[in-house]
């Protein structure tokens, strides 16, 4: 099959639209062909650096779509079906899968190169494999997928938000439900207000935050923000660690979740300026590069009140149970999908898309196939 998608060629380049080659799906694959994808922030990290992956890549992770095709063995869905992308495969059978932690599933070890488990590739570009990113690659046409990488989903829900169902909404919900542990009544700060930000705030107000401080330079993140449950928004850590020291009666935040679109130590101590006594900080956001994502520690704070740190990988979330739980959620009125797509855009608009993002004009952009 022949299809059209965004390739990265090398890093520090801008998607290129291309003519691809699909291969047909084997043991255990699905042929998609998908109808939305997410600009997440992680995708444009991938224009910059993609450590320990492969160039040329195609890009894309935050997708929806419909089974066209099975490989032999397939028995978890079948043509027709509606799909949500799973950035992470979930094998169910690891020790990781096994012990509740399928997020960090054996089976994504290849998501920076995107050779699906069987060890082929999904595409051909020039006569050459090639891979999509995180096992995806959800900005082009039609793709192949692992089984272990496609969530069905009732076939009435909207195929559009649906989407964000692959990567910001549980990244976002699941850094402040599950590994931040939000309880009812705690001070949580939100520091970084965009795709997986706004849903950061979604779930502390879902776990019964008594205050939730979003943190944004933008004025219209912080808006929205507090449409979404927010109780304050304020534009810098600064503000946000008076203020929860305010609200906490003195001690500071019971959680304080990073979403921000690139990582630093500048961000990171900000962030650690907001937590109180027997806080936990999660760490959801990423750098451009690896080197750019070191942080510091103060070591004699993190053990006298008894800190916690936290790395947050798809916010803890299985894509098995969580992808449809939020879906029903959203459908009973309980979660926020419409809203977060600020604006749409064609696969010639990619990189547009990206540069309103860094404008700032973006809570979340949606790529429109066909």
């Amino acid at each position: 099959m022949e299809t059209r998608g965004a390739v990265l060629r090398e890093a520090g380049t801008e998607y290129e639209i291309v003519d691809l080659e699909v291969v047909d799906p084997g043991p255990g694959e699905v042929l998609v062909e998908m109808a939305y994808a997410g600009l997440c922030h992680s995708d444009e990290h991938l224009r910059h650096s993609n450590p320990g992956g492969r160039y040329p890549i195609v890009g894309g992770h935050e997708g929806s779509g419909v089974v066209l095709a099975v490989g032999p063995g397939v028995t978890s869905v079948a043509p027709g079906d509606h799909v949500v992308t799973s950035f992470l495969p979930a094998c169910g059978h690891c020790r990781y899968c096994a012990t509740g932690r399928s997020n960090i599933c054996d089976e994504g070890a290849t998501i920076a190169i995107g050779q699906l488990p069987t060890g082929t590739y999904p595409f051909r570009l020039d006569g050459e494999p090639l891979g999509g990113f995180c096992i995806v690659g959800a900005f082009a046409r039609h793709t192949v997928l692992s089984e272990f990488s496609c969530v069905r989903i009732d076939a009435h829900l909207p195929l559009d938000t649906a989407a964000l169902l692959a990567c910001s909404v549980p990244t976002g919900w699941g850094s402040a439900v599950y590994s931040g542990g939000t309880r009812p009544g705690d001070v949580v700060v939100v520091v970084g207000l965009g795709g997986v930000g706004v849903n950061a705030v979604q779930g502390a107000v879902h776990a019964g935050a008594a205050h939730v401080i979003g943190v944004d330079p933008v004025a219209m993140k912080r808006d929205f923000a507090r449409s979404l449950g927010a109780t304050h928004a304020v534009a810098d850590a600064r503000e946000a660690a008076a203020l929860a020291r305010e609200l906490s009666r003195g001690t500071g935040a019971d959680v304080v979740v990073v979403t921000v679109g690139k990582m630093s130590a500048e961000v990171m101590a900000g962030a650690s300026a907001c937590l109180g006594k027997g806080g936990t900080l999660v760490l959801t956001a990423l750098a451009d590069h690896p080197r750019e994502g070191h942080v510091d520690l103060n070591g004699q704070m993190t053990t006298v009140f008894e800190h916690r740190v936290q790395g947050s990988l798809f916010g803890s979330c299985n894509p098995f149970r969580d992808i449809p739980m939020l879906a029903r959620m959203a459908e009973e009125g309980r979660l926020e999908l419409d809203r977060l797509v600020t604006r749409r855009y064609s696969l010639d608009q990619l990189t547009q898309g990206y540069r309103d993002q860094a404008a700032g004009e973006t809570v979340r952009g949606l790529l429109v196939h066909g």
